[in-house]
């Protein structure tokens, strides 16, 4: 086999996943983002992709191959040569003898075009596909390993139905699917609500992977189901309440002073903390109009679907709104909509932006110095907040993600040209559709990441890249040790039992090291002084439980474990 472990851990690796799959042998760094898996990955890989296989195929969905290689023309078609953004899309261009090309970041506009040639009639109805596939993305500070790359492989499924109940069931389908992969990897996952993105689409789940080291966050409820990404997380609505401030609406002249703790620096013999502060965040809306978006100054700004943050363009284009100074008072009369997070629904007084450059304002409040047009959950929650659903507090928790699913509607179908089918009333309807993915070249390092410990890899048994360690010891000095150790080998692969066999000449705790570093889930040592007692010593990686099994059983034994 080709696999050198190593002793130490490359000098970019922050996780632990990271670290024990480059030690372990598993896989190798090309470039930044960018990985080789070598024998051993490419067995955990081909595990994770089997399973997913068999619940795709469960599940109804059909297995194709699509190209990485995209004409530009299709992502024009479909408008998101702009909305995916540079990281996304633009680092992935290419040419070829003059046409334009896209390596692909994901394959919506692909598969919509295929299935609209070949599926004509609601007779062809309901149709799902999946591939798995090299996926790229213009990732511009790659970390954490598989985590986060440029180049990963994806499994993605779309589903074309004639109706939105027909697309729900679709959804349903694939959302139990994902269940069904995420139990089988032994992963204690959590599906939670999200945003869709430069995606598409009302209704998506992500499933999330609670871990110490994930740059992703839920807000789950202490006391009932709710749980979200804090990108889709709400907080249960507050009544305004009329403030009982008396304090003067004062304007500052605060020069340099643009952001939130810029500001809080200034105001610091006032004792100001960035949750005194209202944050205002111009968008533009559905139809290009602005919108001022309130929300306190400890919080982040959540922008509603159909909306967009401004751009240097729309602040010239809109020059009452000044950027780092906005404040909400007399907006409208400006033709401005404001909106404003419940938590802006308190009777205090605000400190703000002053709608004049280098200047804010104290004690603007609520009913007397601005109105809000319409209240909502545009801030992302706070531990503590109250759950929307019963009230109770909401806790976040940090984790990863391991998959995405999409209701898509017709986002796709009533953009690119060509994507109805026949209805049963005779006229043209189009696709209604559902896109779900899996990073199962990432579910590799989410894996390790919810399994190891200090000494290595503990895999679960369904994705570990062999069933079982071999360790002979001293076999090269004892025919006795090499004997048996061959024959329970042999006996072990003859029932199918895939057997990872430490033939080296190397010193015991060599082999026991790296037995624990590689982690698979069952160790069997074979060695002179327990022959000599009729046993072998065989031992649970993820437990360290140890016990011996008689020599002349032993193969029939650990098969059946």
């Amino acid at each position: 086999m080709l696999l050198r472990t190593l002793r130490d851990a490359p000098g970019d690796a922050e996780v632990a996943s990271h670290r024990l799959l480059v030690r372990g042998g598993y896989i190798r760094r090309v470039a930044s983002g960018v990985y080789t898996f070598l024998p051993l990955g490419q067995r955990v890989l081909a595990k994770i992709s089997q399973i997913v296989r068999e619940e795709m195929n469960r599940a109804g969905a059909q297995e194709i191959l699509m190209p990485v290689l995209q004409p530009r023309e299709l992502w024009e078609q479909s408008g998101r040569v702009e909305s995916l953004g540079p990281e996304v899309y633009s680092a992935f261009e290419t040419e070829c003898r003059g046409a334009d090309f896209v390596l692909g970041p994901t394959h919506e506009e692909v598969v919509t075009a295929m299935v609209s040639a070949d599926v004509d009639s609601y007779r062809d109805l309901p149709v799902t596909v999946y591939q798995i596939q090299s996926k790229f993305r213009g990732e511009a500070r790659p970390r954490y390993g598989l985590l986060r790359g440029r180049e990963f492989i994806m499994k993605d499924a779309y589903s074309f139905d004639e109706s939105p109940a027909g697309m729900k069931e679709s959804y349903k389908a694939q959302y139990d699917a994902y269940c069904a992969v995420f139990d089988r990897c032994g992963l204690p996952y959590v599906p939670v609500e999200a945003q869709s993105g430069a995606i598409g689409g009302d209704v998506n789940h992500e499933f999330m992977v609670p871990s110490d080291i994930g740059e992703d966050q839920f807000a789950r409820c202490t006391s009932c189901d709710y749980s979200a990404n804090t990108e889709a997380a709400q907080s249960a609505p507050r009544e305004p309440t009329p403030s009982v401030s008396t304090e003067d609406l004062v304007t500052h002249h605060t020069p340099d002073r643009p952001g939130i703790d810029l500001v809080v620096e200034f105001f610091a013999a006032r004792n100001l903390a960035a949750s005194g502060m209202l944050k205002c965040i111009a968008v533009l809306d559905e139809k290009g109009e602005p919108v001022v978006i309130l929300v306190p100054g400890d919080r982040d700004v959540i922008v509603p679907s159909g909306m967009r943050a401004f751009a240097d363009a729309d602040f010239a284009r809109h020059p009452e709104l000044i950027r780092g100074y906005i404040g909400p008072m007399g907006l409208q009369e400006r033709g401005v909509r404001v909106l404003a997070d419940h938590a802006v629904a308190v009777g205090r007084p605000w400190v703000t932006g002053a709608n004049k450059h280098d200047h804010h304002v104290t004690g603007a409040t609520l009913g007397r110095d601005f109105e809000v047009d319409e209240w909502g959950s545009f801030a992302t929650v706070a531990p503590g907040d109250p759950c929307p659903r019963c009230r109770r507090p909401l806790e976040l928790v940090r984790s990863v993600e391991a998959g995405h699913v999409f209701q898509l509607g017709l986002r796709y179908s009533t953009t690119m040209p060509g994507a109805t089918f026949t209805a049963e009333n005779g006229e043209d309807q189009p696709f209604w559709m559902g896109c779900y993915g899996i990073g199962v070249s990432r579910l590799v390092a989410v894996i390790a990441e919810a399994n190891h410990d200090e000494a290595g890899l503990t895999w679960p048994s369904q994705v570990a890249p062999f069933d079982l360690h071999l360790i002979p010891l001293g076999a090269e000095r004892s025919p006795e040790v090499a004997e048996a150790a061959q024959r329970i080998y042999d006996e072990l692969t003859a029932v199918g039992v895939d057997v990872l066999y430490d033939d080296r000449d190397a010193s015991a705790g060599v082999k026991f090291a790296d037995a624990d570093l590689i982690g698979l889930p069952i160790q069997v040592v074979v060695g002179k002084k327990g022959l000599d007692r009729g046993v072998v010593e065989r031992k649970i990686r993820a437990t360290g439980t140890r016990d011996e099994v008689p020599v002349d059983e032993a193969a029939a034994m650990l098969a059946a474990l």
